[in-house]
């Protein structure tokens, strides 16, 4: 597995763990977890971490594949490879194809496409979540990482990292799952995958030293990860590593990433190691799978826009726990109440196209169409069974009701009912207040009349504001 360029993404948001123990009353944890605003998703995550791995890679080295690997992608039956693809601007003849459904579907397309004959590029991301006081929820995390990968062949001498030996092996046991259509996964009783994971870590990686041809005492970081923390923990100390070589796992500042982590987690131990320095990445899912690397002397060639460490210092604390309840989809609040909501489109006369002036000159809604000549219709809300209609409003009856006399009073006049004690507004201010108001209300009604049924089809057909003087 040769590594050309890494990037990764971290989104901004940080959820400090205490905010859930004092909303659910129940103690959950230390630290902060990462958190994916409210519109992105892993596909949105992975292209932002691709661009950052591949800003400063050479165009000899710019991938001809595509794999992106997550848990939980935003499409299904559909393939999201395809999107990443379409944001990054690559070209045609790049082959784009998912890698998903699981935790090990990361370090899966990252071993896949670590014997590729042309560059690949690795996009690893994942957003965890849970049920409201769940572990899944309290120590998982959002992020992303991009990894361009490929044979020593393909690489060259662009080549950070070189294999030295790895061994993989899978197990089928039912410590977690999801159904399809669920939101949050199903969790077996964690002393359960405690016996199984343990021994299973423990054979693998001897394997993968013996296909290096080294001992643990040679290694100098090693990565242990895993979405089973018991497991983790336990496997670490089992596997005769001492303590001071097993990297941070990022647990107190962004959380598990479920697929994308062991990638996250290996990119951030590149940006601050140095040449020729050896490193095991050891990864429990559904069994386990270790590889063994060497840093080259092409280490820091290549770097990522923007490392790890500056994503993780530059944060912005989530203060609301009901915030992320509701991004998440477990809290179903009133939505707000903007013009673009499709769920309540908003009547503003703004929003229509002005129909041709046809009153006649000197009357009330020829003066109201030269005062305000993009007031003039309103179009009714769409349905699924109608077409869009414009609505015929009977804006001198509106203007009339507002309190005008259909006279526009002189600069002098408004400007001294607008300087009267105890006049906070204009008259003529709030006229026009009045007047949009009741313009509005009509708009209400009318609207409701015509996509009810009640309406002809003579209402339906565009028509003038006005046909005669008031």
């Amino acid at each position: 597995m040769a590594i050309a360029a890494w990037g990764t993404y971290l989104p901004a948001h940080r959820l400090d763990r205490t905010l859930i123990g004092t909303a659910l009353g129940s103690f959950a944890g230390r630290g902060t977890r990462a958190v994916a605003g409210y519109d992105e998703d892993t596909t949105s995550m992975g292209v932002a971490a691709a661009r950052n791995a591949l800003a400063g890679l050479p165009a000899d080295l710019l991938p001809q594949r595509l794999l992106f690997a997550t848990a939980n992608p935003a499409y299904l039956d559909k393939t999201n490879a395809t999107a990443v693809h379409a944001a990054l601007g690559l070209p045609a003849s790049v082959a784009a194809y998912d890698v998903g459904g699981s935790t090990r579907s990361g370090i899966g397309a990252l071993r896949l496409a670590a014997d590729a004959a042309v560059p690949t590029l690795v996009i690893m991301s994942d957003l965890r979540t849970g049920l409201p006081g769940s572990t899944d929820e309290r120590e998982g995390g959002d992020g992303a990482v991009a990894l361009v990968v490929g044979s020593t062949a393909a690489i060259g001498d662009a080549a950070q990292t070189r294999v030295l030996g790895a061994a993989s092996a899978s197990l089928e046991f039912l410590d977690r799952w999801r159904l399809p259509g669920e939101r949050s996964s199903h969790v077996w009783e964690e002393r359960f995958g405690e016996h199984a994971y343990v021994p299973l870590v423990a054979a693998t990686f001897a394997d993968a030293l013996a296909t290096a041809g080294i001992g643990a005492e040679a290694l100098d970081h090693v990565v242990v990860t895993g979405v089973h923390s018991r497991a983790v923990r336990v496997a670490a100390r089992a596997i005769g590593v001492a303590p001071d070589r097993i990297v941070d796992d990022l647990a107190d500042t962004v959380g598990n990433t479920g697929a994308a982590h062991p990638g996250l987690l290996l990119a951030g131990l590149l940006e601050r190691m140095a040449p020729g320095r050896r490193l095991a990445l050891v990864v429990v899912a559904d069994g386990c799978d270790v590889v063994i690397a060497e840093t080259t002397g092409a280490l820091g060639a290549v770097r990522p826009r923007r490392t790890l460490a500056e994503q993780i210092a530059g944060t912005r604390p989530l203060t609301s726990y009901e915030t992320f309840l509701t991004w998440r989809g477990h809290l179903d609040r009133e939505p707000p109440r903007r013009a673009n909501c499709a769920a309540r489109p908003a009547i503003t006369p703004e929003s229509a196209s002005p129909l041709p002036p046809v009153a006649s000159a000197g009357s009330t809604a020829s003066q109201v169409q030269s005062r305000w000549p993009s007031l003039t219709t309103v179009r009714a809300p769409l349905s699924t069974t109608t077409q869009p209609r414009r609505l015929a409003m009977p804006l001198a009856a509106a203007w009339r009701a507002s309190g005008s006399n259909g006279s526009r009073p002189s600069p002098s006049a408004a400007a001294s009912r607008a300087n009267s004690p105890g006049c906070g507004v204009s008259t003529e201010g709030a006229r026009r207040s009045r007047w949009k108001s009741t313009l509005a209300a009509s708009a209400l009604s009318a609207s409701a009349s015509t996509i009810s049924g009640t309406s002809t089809m003579a209402a339906r057909r565009r028509t003038t504001c006005c046909t005669a003087k008031p």
